[in-house]
């Protein structure tokens, strides 16, 4: 792995993850290219924001369950190359409804350069600590849809409060929300800002 990235469960304690991109549970329907371990990969800045936001995440009654952050570039390629493929219906339902494949790059749902390939930006929700249940979100990971964006109609009052829980957690230290989807923050003081790297997590 290339110096300065690890292992997020590694340097920052107490963490659960699903590294989606790893499984057949992601929007393209099966593992993506440079994802061969179920793994959070990130900078030593991301483990040690997100050890801040544990600790912050727990001061409230959550724990932090991650989704992805580091992301190869290849795998990024693989988006495209999905993208350009007849549709199938396979997935379609649960993650891009409303859109068609090409849209989601074309709205900003996923980019043809993405930040996770700079290795300090993270998806993620919160989970109760005393049930272990994740909390209501009104949407889950790579929906892309309008129903995503931070301050969108159509959720409840208890969704809307958890997503301003994980914000103000994240803000607070030391991240930056995107707005199109509630799960992404990247941090403000990323050490790699302008780098795409292609490393793969094994």
């Amino acid at each position: 792995m290339k110096e300065d990235f690890f292992f997020v469960d590694e340097l920052a304690s107490g963490m659960r993850w699903d590294a989606k991109y790893a499984t057949w549970d992601n929007f393209t329907g099966k593992p993506v290219d440079g994802y061969l371990a179920n793994r959070i990969v990130g900078t030593g800045a991301l483990c040690a924001g997100l050890e801040r936001a544990r600790e912050k995440a727990g001061s409230l009654g959550f724990g932090l369950l991650l989704w992805d952050g580091y992301r190869p570039q290849r795998a990024v390629d693989c988006f495209l190359r999905w993208s350009e493929q007849p549709e199938d219906g396979l997935t379609k339902s649960r993650h891009y409804p409303n859109i068609g494949r090409t849209d989601m790059f074309e709205m900003g749902f996923v980019a043809v350069k993405s930040g996770h390939s700079r290795g300090s930006t993270v998806d993620l929700t919160l989970f109760e600590l005393d049930t272990g249940e994740l909390a209501p979100m009104g949407g889950d990971h790579d929906l892309m849809d309008s129903i995503s964006h931070h301050g969108a109609e159509g959720i409840t009052e208890v969704e809307a409060r958890n997503r301003r829980h994980l914000r103000s957690v994240m803000e607070t230290c030391g991240f930056r929300a995107y707005d199109s989807e509630w799960w992404h923050y990247t941090l403000r003081d990323e050490p790699y800002p302008d780098a795409y790297f292609d490393f793969p997590i094994v």
